[in-house]
């Protein structure tokens, strides 16, 4: 009598610092992974996020810690007090007994090695507990297409070193035909035969929402959107009143802030702090105004909507200027530097996109959205690979074999 096997398992860690943005992927991912059969522990370190629950998922949260408010380059614990080794210690010692107690077929880290250096405290004690495991957990990267440019020498170096040591795959969720992983890690070359391409993780596409504004502004997580969303308030008073806003602000806007702002909101402008029905309303939106992360540009893309980007780049960072110029360069989207936005020039490029016929996207380039779907598939076949390996006397670390 054949033996039954038994649903894959994955243990998926995730660690949101400042948005909400690798969480919310992350979710999106651990979905598809449960619709597909795979029993997932998905495991966040950050703050809770209300109204995040993945259905078909199993959560766990580790003690949350973020990044400070005045200082980006520290870590905090949920109360905003600096951590201390035996906080440290105490999340390492709970990942390590989460990492026993679900006894995985494979380990999914989010963004690490090539992000997320300020937990190496805890993960690389994961990783040598996968490696002291027998059988060894199939061991793999999920990042975003494209990364944040180091300006440090030799961490792309090192991050390359710790994949082809440990690692037997990256993902990365994203389509070639828009961004590709060496545009923006300097070491991919040493690591090709590990990438895999998934498809960009977006939401299924959605109905339009009956309810239409003509402009939608979201500031994602809020963290760093006060900026945007004041400009966006500024912008409304001195557009047409018979304009109708939705402004989505974000959970993380600090509330003294959100406050204030919802205290000076004209009569046509609707001030929120999150919107579930958010991409159905990007459908039926006249014109979106937004940062340009990750999920959000997945959003933008089903929606097929008319956008305004404005990348957050304070501190060095790349990734949505990247992001923002590729999309400006297929004409998907207008484009204001933080230095540009003001809330004439703001009001004036809205006003141009609701006037201008041709500048609906509804036709954009086909680019590959099924990034959640294709990682369950890829996935199921790593842990199947590496069972027929074990069973077979074979090393288990086939990097891509039969993929």
């Amino acid at each position: 009598m054949s033996e039954v096997r038994r649903a894959p398992r994955v243990l998926f860690y995730v660690q949101h610092l400042l948005g909400i943005g690798h969480l919310m992927r992350a979710g999106r991912i651990a979905e598809a992974l449960a619709q597909s059969g795979i029993e997932v522990t998905l495991v966040s370190g950050g703050l809770a996020v209300d109204g995040f629950k993945p259905v078909g998922v199993r959560q766990l949260s580790l003690p949350p810690i973020a990044v400070g408010r005045e200082n980006f380059g520290e870590l905090v614990d949920g109360n905003g007090k600096v951590l201390d080794d035996a906080y440290r210690q105490r999340r390492c010692e709970m990942l390590l007994q989460i990492f026993r107690d679900v006894e995985p077929d494979c380990v999914l880290l989010e963004a690490f090695p090539f992000g997320r250096r300020q937990v190496r405290f805890e993960l690389l004690p994961l990783i040598e507990a996968i490696e002291s495991r027998q059988p060894k957990p199939v061991l793999v990267s999920s990042v975003r297409d494209i990364l944040q440019r180091r300006t440090k020498p030799g961490r792309d170096e090192q991050s390359a070193a710790l994949i082809r040591q440990h690692f037997d795959r990256v993902l990365v969720h994203g389509d070639p035909q828009f961004a590709t992983l060496d545009e923006s890690f300097a070491c991919a070359a040493d690591i090709a035969d590990r990438i895999s391409y998934t498809g960009l993780v977006c939401a299924p596409v959605p109905e339009a929402s009956p309810l239409h504004f003509d402009v939608l502004v979201s500031a994602g997580g809020g963290a760093v959107g006060d900026r945007l969303v004041q400009t966006s308030l500024e912008a409304a008073a001195a557009l047409p009143a018979e304009l109708s806003w939705c402004i989505i602000a974000g959970p993380n806007l600090q509330q003294a802030h959100y406050a204030s702002m919802a205290s000076q909101l004209p009569a046509n402008v609707l001030l929120e702090r999150f919107r579930p029905d958010f991409p159905s309303l990007l459908c039926s939106a006249g014109v979106s105004v937004s940062q340009a992360g990750y999920n959000t540009m997945g959003d933008i893309l089903q929606a097929g909507c008319r956008s305004i980007l404005v990348p957050y780049s304070v501190g060095g960072e790349t990734e949505q200027a990247d992001r923002a110029a590729r999309l400006q360069r297929l004409g998907l989207a207008a484009v204001l530097t933080e230095e540009q936005l003001a809330s004439d020039t703001l009001a004036a490029l809205i006003q141009q996109l609701l006037s201008d016929d041709s500048a609906d996207v509804a036709a954009s380039p086909r680019l590959d959205t099924r990034g959640a779907i294709r990682t369950a598939e890829i996935l199921k076949a790593l842990v199947l690979d590496s069972q027929t390996s074990d069973a077979s006397g074979l090393p288990c670390r086939t990097g891509v074999r039969r993929l």
